[in-house]
């Protein structure tokens, strides 16, 4: 009947079970449907097993009574140890199986999201909560596969105990068994009232318990914590977290106490109906209607009784949160991927390729398109977005040429680099590489193809040879060495303890901004594509490093196709073409020359931007030369431990000048 209840609705405030995800709930079980069979009849066996148990008690107390051989108590003793050994042997059974079906049930979970998950498009992870989106693939996980291991057998167990149970009472004495169910409605009414109340608790354990898990998140990463010791209040910190932790507390013990007052309820309940049964049982028994084994047997009865009524009267709070987590699952499985390999999609052709946007429109998915408001933590998601962003996009980088954006932030250059290499799709017109639409390209040979150097070049929490081997499986040490030699950083991993081994921390952070840049870099050389795209590949780096970089950055785009956007003068100058992109538009095209020559928007610009930082009758000293002043070492720095800029105590004015540029445009 609570299934039943579960199924309709009731008592769960008009919130039903869709036949779409019992089927979909199905379909996940039906890998596991035998296994899951067989764990049902165990459960079955092991149920009518503890039944066997009071029925063979009553009657050895019979066999004393009753003036039996010595012969007849043995083997009721025997019996009675056998099936303590087979319960207890089908009890291992059914925890192997149990942990067999849900372990499998959370792997196929959990691999179908991750896998889901990977298909989404960038906007999906630049607004979806981390946090959020990894308690799917755990704290929803655990809670839907104990529909299978845990809900599933304790329904089937506990009905089939209840009702071998009830039978067997009645056919001992139907008077005694309805004399102990009358006292059901004083057990099961608090039941039902302190199972919501417990659940209601529980729910909002949970949430206290991610409020502060997100709070420690936040705050133990080495962003936030650098944030909390530059503009944190160390006590208000220590106050919102006392809070937290406070409201987990509060909860905790509200729950705790509950839960002892349901079980002390439980046994007071179970007490008295077992003093009721010798009462009544022991009256009959005095008066010749019962024997005296069957009032032992009615005992341990009853005391099986009570427990499988409360598993089964709180079953639908089970049931239902099984089948919540199993939605909320479903929820991610359900945003459709925007980006998919097409089915008659095939690799790119070999040797250098041109790329070419042929009139491309695009406009970034809206939140209802990539998105859930759970994932994002808000109520209603946002109902902005779907805005064209690029209009008629429409040039050509010839194989081994160099194609420079610039523009204004927020112009659309970052947009235009992220459709070369797939991480969106292009609303109309269409991105070519080697003459071939990427949309109708293999992603392997994408991948393979094209390599991209981003601002913030990401780096996992593991080690530099982790990190490098990214870019390309079986890479050997000594590629690795040889990209860090051309990157201008194998001195500064060689002086490092561990070497390749050095675990570079969250996101980087215990290498310096440059150090990260430059090893980014290297997994770029590493990778080794025939088209490179830098999206401020230098900036993170000061003048001296820049010059370090920028030297590896050319023999990484020597003979390939690249498409770089940069504010730095040097990188635009050798542009074979730069390109002015203002408000998603091509504005202007042409070589720096010629676009000066012009007057116009890139005239501007490069008054504005880049002229202030043009010191050509000055010239900094690049990292690792030798000149008069000393040897610069790979981070920049005179070994000697002199001025790295090697311009000395008499600098000139001009010299001074050019560092304030330098240090300003840095």
């Amino acid at each position: 009947m609570a299934m039943w209840r579960t199924m309709k609705g009731q008592e769960n405030k008009g919130r039903k079970i869709s036949r779409d995800t019992v089927r979909r709930i199905v379909d996940f079980g039906r890998p596991h449907g035998r296994a899951i069979l067989a764990f049902v009849l165990v459960s079955v066996v092991l149920a009518v097993l503890g039944v066997i148990t009071p029925v063979l008690a009553g009657r050895v107390v019979n066999a004393i009574t009753g003036g039996h051989d010595v012969a007849v108590v043995v083997w009721l003793a025997v019996a009675i140890a056998a099936v303590a050994v087979v319960d207890a042997g089908l009890s291992l059974l059914s925890r192997w199986q149990s942990s067999r079906i849900g372990e499998g049930l959370i792997y196929d979970l959990r691999t179908a999201v991750y896998d889901h998950v990977q298909t989404m498009p960038l906007a999906f992870f630049t607004r979806t909560r981390t946090g959020a989106l990894v308690s799917r693939l755990n704290t929803d996980v655990i809670g839907a596969q104990r529909a299978f291991a845990g809900t599933l057998s304790g329904v089937v167990s506990n009905l089939v105990s209840l009702l071998l149970t009830v039978g067997v009472m009645a056919t001992i004495s139907w008077q005694v068994t309805a004399l102990s169910l009358l006292l059901l409605p004083i057990f099961l009414i608090p039941a039902r009232a302190m199972g919501g109340r417990l659940a209601a608790l529980q729910h909002r354990s949970a949430q206290y318990n991610a409020q502060m898990s997100t709070r420690m998140t936040e705050r133990f990463s080495a962003g936030g914590a650098t944030l909390v010791k530059l503009y944190g209040d160390p006590v208000q910190e220590s106050r919102e977290f006392a809070a937290r932790a406070a409201d987990v507390r509060g909860v905790g013990i509200r729950a705790t106490m509950l839960q002892t007052t349901f079980v002390t309820a439980l046994t007071l309940v179970s007490a008295l109906a077992l003093a009721l049964v010798y009462g009544v049982g022991g009256t009959q028994a005095l008066l010749g209607h019962l024997d005296a084994g069957s009032v032992v047997a009615l005992g341990m009865l009853l005391t099986r009784l009570y427990t499988p009524l409360t598993m089964l009267a709180n079953a639908h709070m089970d049931i239902m949160s099984a089948v919540v987590s199993f939605e909320r699952v479903f929820e991610v499985l359900d945003i459709k991927p925007l980006i998919l390999e097409s089915p008659t999609a095939r690799a790119l052709p070999e040797g250098p390729v041109a790329v070419e946007f042929e009139h491309v429109d695009f406009a970034y998915p809206s939140a209802e398109q990539v998105s859930l408001a759970s994932l994002e933590d808000v109520a209603v998601l946002d109902s902005r977005g779907g805005e064209q962003v690029l209009h008629d996009v429409d040039f050509r980088a010839e194989p081994g040429h160099t194609v420079a954006l610039v523009g204004s932030s927020g112009a659309g250059k970052s947009t235009i680099a992220q459709l070369v290499a797939r991480l969106y799709d292009v609303d109309s017109g269409a991105v070519r590489i080697g003459g071939q639409d990427v949309r109708e390209t293999t992603f392997e040979s994408l991948r393979h193809t094209v390599g991209m150097v981003m601002q913030d070049g990401h780096l996992f929490h593991d080690t530099i040879r982790a990190n490098l081997g990214v870019a390309r499986e079986g890479v050997t040490d000594a590629e690795l060495w040889d990209a860090l030699e051309r990157s201008r950083l194998r001195h500064v991993i060689e002086s490092l303890p561990d070497g390749l081994d050095t675990v570079v921390g969250e996101r980087g952070y215990r290498l310096s901004g440059g150090e990260r840049q430059r090893l980014t870099i290297a997994r770029l050389l590493i990778a080794h594509p025939r088209v490179v795209i830098l999206d401020e590949a230098t900036s993170a780096l000061d003048s001296t490093n820049e010059a370090h970089v920028q030297a590896a950055l050319d023999e990484a785009m020597n003979g390939r196709t690249a498409v770089v956007i940069a504010h730095r003068l040097s990188t635009i100058r050798r542009a074979d073409q730069i390109l002015v992109i203002e408000a998603g538009r091509i504005v202007e095209r042409g070589t720096h020359a010629e676009l000066l020559a012009r007057g116009g928007r890139y005239a501007e610009l490069h008054e504005t931007q880049f002229a202030p930082h043009e010191t050509p009758s000055v010239t900094t000293p690049s990292a690792g030369s030798c000149d008069a002043c000393g040897h610069l070492d790979a981070r920049g720095e005179r070994e000697d431990g002199g001025d790295p800029t090697g311009w000395g105590p008499e600098r000139t004015e001009a010299g001074r000048a050019a560092d304030r540029g330098a240090e300003g445009h840095a």
